[in-house]
């Protein structure tokens, strides 16, 4: 075969006991540096290749144990208030400590713990921090059709408050701990797993606590947590949201005053009348769009997958001559879009008044605002203020709320790079989009002590998303979908950790 190597018998002849040297057939060259080069490089992939193999998962044998987890989490009534997170904390503790994984609970106040756990790595490159919170906002009972801390499995689904806020993060992140664990993978960084309270309105005994007064314990180049979505379409994964930067809660009430008197005798002074004018005057005209570089790269990136009539609209969201009627449309059929373009305002509660027959000295309403990350909140309220026009309504802010907005997440980092390929091979012919959530999420602390922050999410499907899902009633998560989910983080966060 030409280019193969004929070595002829090296031997003593039996009869002359001469020595025949071996010969070679066809001479081989000496390699190039070129040749070398690309020697080496084969052989490098061909090690990393092989490291990938070692560590490969069997998802299919890990998913009881995923469930196991995610539903023991659901059965826990961790509503927040009060929260009792401490109990979730706990069963993770303990998960993690009989893995040999040391793990501390933290506590502000009684009842609201934190869990910390550290896998250690060589210390070459900066730690990453894997995040859920153990909390969940209350429930209707009687607004369910199944009893909410259950973890029912049903049609596909498995339901219960918590089942997509958050419990299903925290699972990931516990899981991919055991599996770094387990298989006994070197790392180059530490891996620091955190379970945090009081996320759903209370952030002060949970990741405000952490970074106050437990930052070392916590502190990672890299963070990921919610804050992004899987969107599918007919069972066919479209894109996958990971959540760059976020919107930041920045409530006020607008009060009304006035003289009280007799509802016999109606004047235009009532301070109910100003009131609902001035909800009236800031709902109905929104603020100026501003697009960011996360938003503005959303948009370009779904132009690419989406019909010819919604690329239109994400194509033509900035042109002033069709802008105004995108805008309405957005506004109408999809909300988050609308959001993301914008710092909103939405009217959340009215109080006004405690007899028919008398005008109250005083009304109030509550608007929940949700400002863009650089947004300047004290001309946002001068602009307020200019719409309203009006002496007699007062806007009183309600506090930052322990929210702090910090720096969009970068999208030319390693770890962004990871979820990229990660996407690639789990969901190939979709895109991954930089997102701004309109919520808003525990990452917001982290990314103003200059983490690179980022969320994730499981994948929803378009015709699952009607109802059931974060916050409200009968909350559930497609089955596949948490398996999918675990394996995503895994494949983002192992080529980020693993040391090559």
């Amino acid at each position: 075969m030409p280019g193969a190597l004929n070595f002829a018998p090296s031997c003593w002849h039996a009869q002359t006991r001469t020595s025949y040297t071996p010969r070679l057939r066809y001479p081989i060259p000496m390699p190039s540096r070129h040749h070398t080069f690309l020697l080496l490089a084969a052989l490098s992939a061909t090690l990393t290749l092989s490291a990938a193999d070692k560590y490969a998962v069997d998802w299919t044998r890990q998913e009881p144990e995923i469930f196991e987890h995610y539903a023991s989490l659901i059965r826990m009534d961790t509503s927040s208030p009060p929260g009792n997170e401490t109990k979730a904390a706990e069963y993770l503790k303990g998960v993690l400590e009989k893995e040999g994984i040391p793990a501390q609970v933290y506590e502000l106040e009684p009842g609201r713990g934190n869990v910390v756990a550290r896998l250690k790595g060589n210390g070459s490159k900066k730690p990453i921090l894997l995040m859920g919170h153990l909390d969940v906002v209350g429930v209707q009972r009687e607004k369910w059709t199944v009893d909410p801390f259950s973890a029912i499995r049903k049609d596909g689904f498995i339901w219960g408050r918590g089942s997509i806020d958050d419990k299903d993060k925290v699972t990931s992140a516990l899981t991919v701990m055991l599996l770094l664990k387990r298989m006994n993978v070197p790392l180059d960084r530490d891996v620091i797993f955190l379970g945090e309270a009081g996320e759903e309105g209370d952030s002060r005994v949970g990741i405000g606590f952490m970074v106050d007064k437990h930052w070392p314990e916590i502190e990672a180049e890299y963070a990921i947590t919610e804050g992004g979505t899987t969107g599918a379409r007919d069972g066919k994964v479209r894109y996958v949201q990971i959540g760059t930067t976020e919107k930041v809660p920045r409530g006020v009430r607008l009060v009304a005053h006035g003289p009280s008197g007799h509802a016999s005798r109606p004047r235009p002074d009532n301070p109910v009348l100003h009131l609902a004018m001035a909800v009236g005057a800031v709902a109905s005209n929104q603020p100026p769009m501003h697009l960011n570089d996360t938003t503005r790269t959303y948009f370009e990136r779904l132009a690419t997958i989406s019909t010819p009539e919604e690329a239109d609209r994400y194509n033509h969201v900035t042109d002033p001559a069709r802008s105004p009627a995108i805008l309405a449309y957005l506004a109408e059929h999809e909300p988050i879009h609308s959001s993301m373009l914008r710092t909103s305002i939405a009217p959340t509660i009215l109080k006004a008044g405690f007899r028919t027959n008398v005008v109250p000295s005083e009304a109030e309403a509550t608007l929940d605002i949700r400002a863009l990350p650089d947004e300047d909140m004290p001309k946002f309220y001068d602009y307020m203020k200019k719409l309203i026009n009006d002496p007699q309504v007062e806007i009183v802010p309600n506090g930052r709320g322990g929210r702090e907005p910090g720096k969009p997440s970068r999208f030319d980092t390693d770890l962004f790079h990871s979820f990229e390929a990660a996407q690639r091979t789990m969901f190939p012919g979709a895109i991954t989009l930089p997102t701004m959530g309109v919520g808003a999420t525990d990452n917001s602390q982290l990314r103003a002590k200059g983490v690179q922050a980022y969320g994730f999410g499981p994948i929803i499907d378009e015709k699952d998303a009607q109802g059931g899902g974060a916050h409200a009633d009968d909350e559930h998560l497609r089955e596949t979908s948490l398996y999918k989910e675990v394996e995503f983080l895994w494949r983002s966060v192992f080529p980020v950790v693993a040391s090559k």
